[in-house]
Formats: C-alpha cells, sequence, structure tokens
C-alpha cells in the first residue's frame, strides 16, 4: 500500500518550505531553548545531553503536519531516524513489533 492508497497525494512543496521556515524560527526561541533544557527523548525517553537532541514534528510535514509548539518535540537522533516519517500510531506500531521480537529472542 502507498500513501496515495489512503487519499494522501502529497504536500505541496510551498507549505513545506513555509513550515521548515516557521521551524527554524522557533528553534530560536526560548520555548525550544526550555524544551532542550528538559534534555529527554518523546519517544524513547532517555536523557540525551541538550546539544545532542533533535528537532522532529510528531505528525511529518509531508504528512500534513505544521510546524507548531504542539506539533515538536525533542527527540535523540537514532529515534528521529528510525521514525523517518511516521505518524504516531505507525510509530506506535513499529516500537510494539520490536518489543515483540525482542521478547522473542
Amino acid at each position: 500500500m502507498t500513501e496515495s492508497d489512503f487519499g494522501f497525494d502529497g504536500v505541496d512543496e510551498a507549505v513545506i518550505r513555509r513550515e521548515r521556515a516557521k521551524a527554524r524560527e522557533l528553534r530560536k526561541s526560548s520555548w525550544w531553548r526550555n524544551k532542550l533544557d528538559q534534555g529527554r527523548c518523546h519517544y524513547c525517553g532517555q536523557a540525551i545531553p541538550p546539544k545532542q537532541l533533535t528537532m522532529d514534528h510528531v505528525v511529518p510535514l509531508s504528512r500534513g503536519g505544521t510546524s507548531t509548539k504542539a506539533n515538536l518535540v525533542t527527540t535523540c537522533k537514532d529515534c528521529n531516524n528510525r521514525k523517518k516519517t511516521m505518524l504516531p500510531l505507525e510509530w506506535e506500531e513499529y516500537m510494539a513489533h520490536l518489543d515483540q521480537q525482542r521478547a522473542e529472542r
């Protein structure tokens, strides 16, 4: 199945550029510095040095997400790289599958 099978044909590149610009501006804000200072990955919960945290869109821009405070979280690079363009439900299913594989070993 592809994203178009679910009625999703992508997001206009101009919209994505605008949202990325908004995210860059939010990275300069005290709100974002406070998030970094908490030093936690949103997905795995590990304590991570603030300089090693990245910004992630919970609902990815390519899937219709926006650069709002409610959609931006701090993540470790490993989780951010694994999540890619997954939606929250897809991420939860992915993690449950990994947990099941680990339990079977």
